[in-house]
């Protein structure tokens, strides 16, 4: 049986601020990300299956995504739950504004480290997550491959 990667594309806007950074990235600041998320496994032989044909439904894939990452993180402020930011981001969750604490230094690489995490967890037992790409700029992003884990 053949292995086939399939790939969906996900945008959204999230504001972040790094803790004890040494640069301008300290401030809070936002970024337009892009998120590629790329599953392997077997297209499904059974003919009477609905999803014949498919590794896994792009919708379903979508489904997951969306749920896990995008509709969490879009238009979100993430801070890290330890950084002197906590009063400003109680300040902003008061006034209404979305606001993350993780546990983690919201980088690109430790943000599609959590990523990775959540979307396997959702993710059937026949399809493994192969990699993922976050795009923070134009210029810049971070890549999570399961062969490297």
């Amino acid at each position: 049986m053949s292995n086939i990667r399939i790939t969906k594309s996900f945008s959204f806007e999230t504001g972040h601020a790094l803790y004890g950074y040494d640069g301008l990235c300290k401030n809070v600041h936002g970024h337009s990300y892009k998120l590629d998320v790329t599953v392997i496994g077997t297209p499904i032989k059974d003919s009477n299956n609905v999803k014949f044909g498919m590794v896994i439904d792009f919708k379903d894939l979508k489904k997951i995504v969306k749920s896990e990452i995008v509709e969490v993180f879009d238009h979100a402020t993430v801070f890290n739950q330890n950084t002197p930011h906590v009063k400003l981001a109680k300040t902003l969750a008061d006034s209404g504004h979305k606001v993350l604490l993780v546990d983690y230094q919201p980088t690109s690489e430790e943000m599609i480290i959590d990523f990775a995490t959540k979307i396997k967890a959702k993710l059937p037992n026949s399809i493994q997550l192969h990699h993922l790409r976050l795009q923070e700029t134009a210029t810049s992003f971070a890549e999570w491959f399961a062969a490297d884990q």
